[in-house]
């Protein structure tokens, strides 16, 4: 069963355009892959970070609003995880 989630994680400032396209598209077919659909795609871009993480003061930020099942948020927390790429990440059910 599909449910609501918004998603957004933040990718570190020094990664390029073409590295942060193949990320973004990469985590969109996690859920493509698995009976899920991304309803909604912001690349927010480049922000000041509200404290430091890991030596940086900016990251890229990227919000998806997903129809998905758990299979697709469970892949997506796994793959997500191990990226070096990515800073931080979060899933929320959408209206909690």
């Amino acid at each position: 069963m599909k449910k609501q989630y918004e998603v957004m994680y933040i990718i570190r400032p020094n990664v390029e355009g073409e590295v942060i396209k193949q990320i973004i598209d990469r985590f969109n077919n996690v859920f493509t892959s698995h009976d899920s659909n991304v309803v909604e795609l912001k690349q927010i871009g480049l922000k000041d970070l509200a404290y430091e993480i890991d030596h940086n003061k900016k990251g890229y930020y990227v919000w998806l609003s997903v129809e998905a099942t758990n299979e697709a948020i469970d892949e997506f927390n796994r793959v997500v995880r191990i990226n070096e790429q990515v800073m931080r990440f979060i899933v929320v059910k959408a209206g909690e």
